[in-house]
């Protein structure tokens, strides 16, 4: 079984800043790439910020020079640094990663169970 643990959310006022952190977990022979998604309220779940083994990275144009995505293949762990917020990026941020939990099996989708982030005076 995998597992992606989140951690880092909360309440921030706006101008402010998070770190939201992510580890797998469990039966994992090779990790392709790790993100973030975030769904708001009545809002489909969007891509914020995704990173690849390699460390090419890829970020939605919202944003852009304020998030930044690294990882540590090592543990296994995925960051997201989010300054500059704003109350538009409230949401419910979910980690993501792209993996096979054996060599003969496909690249599937693992989903964390979400963290909340608010944006607020």
């Amino acid at each position: 079984q995998v597992q992606l643990v989140e951690s880092g959310g909360g309440l921030v006022q706006p101008g402010g800043s998070l770190r939201l952190s992510c580890a797998a977990s469990g039966s994992i022979f090779s990790i392709y790439a790790m993100g973030w998604y975030r769904q708001a309220p009545g809002q489909e779940r969007e891509l914020v910020a995704a990173i690849t083994t390699g460390g090419p990275t890829n970020y939605a144009d919202s944003v852009k020079g304020r998030f930044t995505i690294s990882r540590d293949n090592a543990k296994n762990t995925v960051y997201l640094q989010m300054n500059s917020l704003k109350p538009e990026d409230t949401a419910v941020y979910y980690c993501n990663a792209k993996l096979r939990v054996l060599a003969s099996t496909p690249i599937r989708d693992y989903w964390g169970q979400g963290t909340q982030v608010t944006v607020s005076s």
